[in-house]
């Protein structure tokens, strides 16, 4: 599915399939012109071509799309948001969304506890920089911090905080972590949510069978369209994130099958 689902031509949709018409569909038709900030932010195709030109269309799909990112904005709407947190920044698209969502709910730019309202944690640099080049073009800089580093011994620093919305969208292998230091952590607000993305790769559906923990000599489906075996274990990693996340009873879990697969996960009462 394209990065610009809402800006789709007549060829892409002749030639998409069922399941690809019903996605641009659905993308336009959330499309509210009564919201402002708009649905779409005004900066977000910009980004995306940004993306491509410096880092090539291979890199530039792991940016969320526009139908994701208003999905994103729905749920800071929905919860009445006021603190993000990221774990991953790549070029800012998500961030820009998130922004976006916090304005219309009011929220300031005010600094809390020392941190701006959307905390985005990337171990680039590079990914840093052009993110905050985006955030300067988006007019949102002042509300996200971008931290630098290894996630890990960010969240340790950040221990204390506490976020409505936390976003996984890092290091594959390393979302169980993340979750449980979340989690132990009392970094999820009350009543907060935690989005985990692409929990439904290509390499990730093959495990459906498959116990977890994962066996060395564990054989996944062979399917026509997971054509990558070096990333066989991401796809181990996130099947296993997926299957603790759903046999954990400090949380319920609800995956949509968008995209690449995003899990809404909330804590349960007394956790």
């Amino acid at each position: 599915m394209a990065f610009s689902e809402t800006t789709g031509t007549s060829d892409d949709y002749e030639q998409a399939s069922a399941d690809q018409l019903r996605m641009f569909y659905a993308a336009k038709a959330s499309v509210n012109t009564n919201v402002d900030p708009p649905s779409v932010p005004s900066t977000i195709g910009d980004v995306h071509a940004d993306t491509v030109a410096r880092h090539g269309e291979r890199v530039a799909i792991m940016a969320i799309s526009e139908y994701q990112g208003m999905l994103q904005s729905f749920l800071v709407g929905l919860l009445g948001a006021r603190r993000v947190l990221e774990i991953g920044t790549f070029t800012g698209a998500s961030a820009i969304f998130f922004a976006n969502a916090l304005k219309r709910n009011g929220v300031a730019s005010t600094p809390t506890n020392g941190y701006k309202p959307i905390v985005s944690l990337d171990v680039s640099p590079k990914f840093a920089q052009t993110a905050r080049q985006n955030f300067v073009k988006a007019g949102i800089s002042e509300y996200v911090d971008v931290v630098v580093g290894d996630a890990h011994e960010s969240l340790n620093e950040l221990v204390g905080q506490t976020f409505d919305i936390v976003f996984l969208d890092a290091n594959k292998e390393a979302y169980r972590a993340y979750y449980d230091k979340i989690i132990e952590s009392k970094m999820l607000a009350k009543g907060g949510l935690i989005i985990a993305d692409n929990t439904a790769f290509d390499w990730v559906t093959p495990f459906i069978n498959v116990s977890a923990p994962v066996a060395e000599d564990a054989v996944p489906l062979r399917v026509p369209y997971s054509s990558h075996p070096e990333l066989l274990d991401m796809g181990r990693a996130l099947h296993e994130f997926n299957e603790y996340v759903r046999q954990d009873p400090r949380s319920e879990v609800v995956m949509l099958p968008l995209f690449t697969g995003i899990s809404l996960i909330r804590l349960l009462p007394d956790n």
